[in-house]
């Protein structure tokens, strides 16, 4: 296996990691907040870590796209991009804070709480790169 196809299959396996993680430590905290019985900041928490998830991946979809088409057209000084990874990039954000609104007007959970869930993404990539540095792709083989 080339080393771009090892660097790529454990990028891969990084993003999906973070992924795991980021749902993982929003569980956590709804739990704890349930059993702490908030279950109103439970619910935020994970509604919170719920949309980190989603941005997360709707970011590495996005740039996957904008990747693929620009390296599938070589020669081509404007590679043309498909309109769904523009948006899935540039107005993640722009959902995000829709849900939220709506979840907060309609569920009543706590607007703090579904910010704190959103922050679930911090821990999960700085778990996933302790993991990386403390156990490379090279190693696992």
């Amino acid at each position: 296996m080339a080393d771009s196809q090892v660097s790529l299959t454990s990028a891969t396996q990084t993003e999906r990691l973070i992924a795991r993680l980021t749902l993982f430590f929003g569980a956590v905290a709804g739990v704890v907040a349930a059993l702490l019985r908030q279950p109103l900041w439970a619910g935020g928490l994970m509604v919170g870590a719920i949309l980190a998830w989603f941005n997360f991946r709707w970011l590495r979809q996005g740039m996957d796209a904008m990747v693929a088409a620009s390296q599938g057209q070589p020669g081509v000084t404007r590679p043309r991009v498909p309109i769904g990874a523009y948006f899935r990039v540039l107005f993640r954000y722009a959902l995000i804070a829709v849900t939220v609104y709506v979840i907060f007007e309609l569920l009543k959970f706590p607007l703090a709480s579904m910010v704190m869930g959103l922050c679930a993404l911090g821990p999960a990539v700085i778990a996933a790169s302790v993991y990386e540095i403390a156990r490379p792709a090279a190693v696992r083989k």
